[in-house]
C-alpha cells in the first residue's frame, strides 16, 4: 500500500537513566525507525543513574520485587526507603525523578513492593489484607533495610523512611513500631490514626470506605485494633526526628491527622518539623510548594543522613507555614491534644 495507508505504530522507548523517547514503527518498510521526539530533551546532557531490579526475600519467605537507585558510589552510602502510597498501587521501573534527586545527593534509594501492592496477582494484593502498621506489610519494609545492610548498600545507622499517603502512615509505623532501624523520617500527607481517617470519608465515598476496612479490619468496632496499628497512639516510641508536610486542603487525609501527631510529638519534646500549605491538597500541586517542601527535604536530610544540599531559600510564590510556631491556644486544632 502507498505510505499514507501503512499500517505504522508510534512506540515509546523507556529508560532508567533519560527521558523517554518516540518514534515511529513501520513494519512494511523494512521495520525502520524513525525518531519522532524525546519528552525531555533537555534531561539528555546530564548523567543519571540506572535503576536496579532486585529481588528480596521476606522473612516469611515471599518473593518482593524492588528498584533499586544508588549514588555514583561501590560502597555503602545512607538509603533512602522511598515507600509508594496506595497501598494498593506499586512502583515501577523506569526514570523517577525522585530517585534521582536523591542520588544525586548521595543516597541509595530502595523502593519495594510490599504485599498488597498491585501488578502481582489477586494472592499477593490480598497478602496485605489486615497487615498494617504492625503486620507483614511493615515486616517486608523492615525486611528491605535489613538486606540492603547485608548486601553492603546502605549504612545500618543512616536508614530514612519516607513516603506519602500510605508511605506517609508507613513512615510513621516504622518510626514507632521500628524505631531502631530509622535515623530520620518524611512523611508527606500520611494518617496518624486510622480510625480518624476512616471517619473523614465523605459519605459519597461509602464503597471505598467499606472496601478499606476489609482490607485493613475493622476499626469501626475494633478500637484495641485501631490502637494496635496507629501510630498516633505510640508516638513515645519515636527515637529519631520526623519531618511532615501537608496540604490544608486534602479531602483524603485530613489536615487533622498531621496535626494531632505533630503536636503529640512536640508536647513529648521529640523531633519534628511540620510545614503546611494552605493551598494545597493531597500532595503538593503548586511549583513553588513543591520546590519549597523538596527544598526543605534536602536539608533535614542532610542534616541527619549526611548527603550533598544545596543552600536553601523560600522560593517566591511559596506558602508555607508552621502550626508548630503557633501557640497552642492561638491555633484551633491543637486543642484536641493540649
Amino acid at each position: 500500500p502507498p505510505r499514507c495507508c501503512r499500517p505504522r505504530r508510534i512506540v515509546a522507548f523507556r529508560r532508567d537513566d533519560g527521558p523517554t523517547e518516540y518514534a515511529v514503527y513501520d513494519k512494511e518498510a523494512g521495520g525502520t525507525v524513525s525518531p519522532l521526539f524525546v519528552s525531555q530533551p533537555a534531561l539528555l546532557e546530564y548523567k543519571f543513574a540506572k535503576m536496579e531490579d532486585v529481588r528480596i526475600t521476606a522473612r516469611d519467605g515471599l518473593e518482593l520485587v524492588a528498584y533499586l537507585t544508588r549514588a555514583d558510589s561501590d560502597a555503602p552510602t545512607p538509603l533512602v526507603l522511598l515507600v509508594h502510597g496506595g497501598p494498593w498501587a506499586r512502583d515501577g521501573w523506569g526514570f523517577n525523578a525522585m530517585s534521582q534527586w536523591m542520588a544525586n545527593r548521595g543516597y541509595a534509594v530502595l523502593q519495594v513492593n510490599y504485599r498488597g501492592s498491585s501488578g502481582y496477582g489477586k494472592s499477593f494484593l490480598h497478602k496485605g489484607d489486615k497487615q498494617w502498621g504492625v503486620g507483614d506489610m511493615q515486616h517486608d519494609l523492615s525486611d528491605a533495610v535489613a538486606w540492603a545492610v547485608k548486601e553492603g548498600i546502605a549504612h545500618e545507622d543512616r536508614v530514612c523512611i519516607f513516603g506519602g499517603s500510605y508511605g506517609g502512615y508507613a513512615t510513621l509505623a516504622g518510626m514507632t513500631f521500628t524505631p531502631e532501624l530509622y535515623a530520620c523520617g518524611v512523611d508527606i500527607v500520611g494518617p496518624s490514626n486510622i480510625k480518624t481517617l476512616l471517619d473523614s470519608i465523605p459519605p459519597y465515598w461509602g464503597p471505598l470506605r467499606n472496601d478499606m476496612l476489609l482490607k485493613i479490619g475493622d476499626v469501626d468496632n475494633d478500637a484495641d485494633f485501631n490502637q494496635k496499628i496507629s501510630p498516633l497512639f505510640h508516638v513515645d516510641k519515636i527515637r529519631a526526628p520526623l519531618l511532615i508536610g501537608q496540604g490544608a486542603n486534602d479531602p483524603r487525609v485530613k489536615q487533622a491527622e498531621a496535626d494531632q501527631i505533630a503536636f503529640s510529638m512536640a508536647a513529648k519534646r521529640i523531633p519534628v518539623e511540620y510545614v503546611l500549605y494552605p493551598d494545597e491538597g493531597h500532595g503538593f500541586a503548586r511549583p513553588a510548594n513543591r520546590i519549597d517542601f523538596n527544598g526543605r527535604t534536602e536539608e533535614f536530610l542532610a542534616k541527619h543522613l549526611g548527603g550533598r544540599a544545596e543552600a536553601f531559600e523560600p522560593p517566591e510564590g511559596a506558602t508555607a507555614t508552621f502550626p508548630l510556631e503557633t501557640r497552642s491556644f492561638e491555633y484551633e486544632p491543637a486543642q484536641v491534644v493540649y
